[in-house]
């Protein structure tokens, strides 16, 4: 199998890696949801090589992590779990952070529900959940951009879209995090860091 690549994991990876450092500098275990092509991770992995990266994603896209990870050949990046936030399975350990890029626009409203409600079951007191990509605010797209990318979205899936960043929060915040940061990345996305209460 040909390995599978994104550009845009391409494009954004040096940005958000920058932000990783600092953020996951105490950190020692990563669950990423929605590793996709598994660039990401490997590229993640080998830049923090303090911590224990766990890839997982739908069993669909496993193969092609694993092209990914076979290559790398790196011992803190482990082979891929299978998450899918719309079912009931949940992960059994408990991790120090999250970390999720381009995933919640992909994603029903239904499931973006259940996937920060069920994050907060996975990670340890005080964890991270790190979240990268498009949002809106106060109901409005940050660019002509976004809006486009948006129409494009639910041109394929009309449940898919830019979510309102007020909304995550509050569903966040009804699974106990409190929003820690709010991050300008390049390309009109942002990182937003909440941290789990307790």
């Amino acid at each position: 199998m040909t390995k599978p690549y994104s550009v845009a994991c391409e494009k954004n990876s040096d940005a958000i890696l920058n932000e990783l450092t600092r953020l996951l500098i105490k950190t020692k275990t990563v669950l990423e949801i929605g590793s996709g092509t598994g660039q990401h991770a490997v590229y993640f992995a080998s830049h923090l090589k303090h911590l224990i990266w766990q890839a997982s994603d739908i069993a669909d896209n496993h193969q092609g992590i694993n092209c990914w990870l076979d290559e790398a050949q790196l011992t803190n990046l482990l082979a891929p779990i299978t998450v899918d936030v719309t079912q009931d399975s949940l992960i059994n350990n408990s991790y120090d952070a999250i970390f999720m890029a381009n995933t919640l626009h992909i994603m029903s409203w239904l499931a973006v529900q259940k996937c920060i409600k069920r994050a907060s079951l996975c990670l340890n007191a005080k964890g991270l959940l790190i979240v990268y990509g498009p949002f809106n605010y106060r109901g409005e797209f940050t660019s002509a951009s976004n809006q486009q990318f948006d129409l494009h979205l639910k041109s394929s899936n009309a449940e898919r879209g830019i979510r309102d960043f007020e909304k995550v929060n509050r569903l966040a915040n009804d699974a106990g995090f409190f929003l820690k940061e709010d991050n300008t990345m390049p390309s009109n996305n942002r990182l937003l860091v909440w941290q789990l209460n307790g």
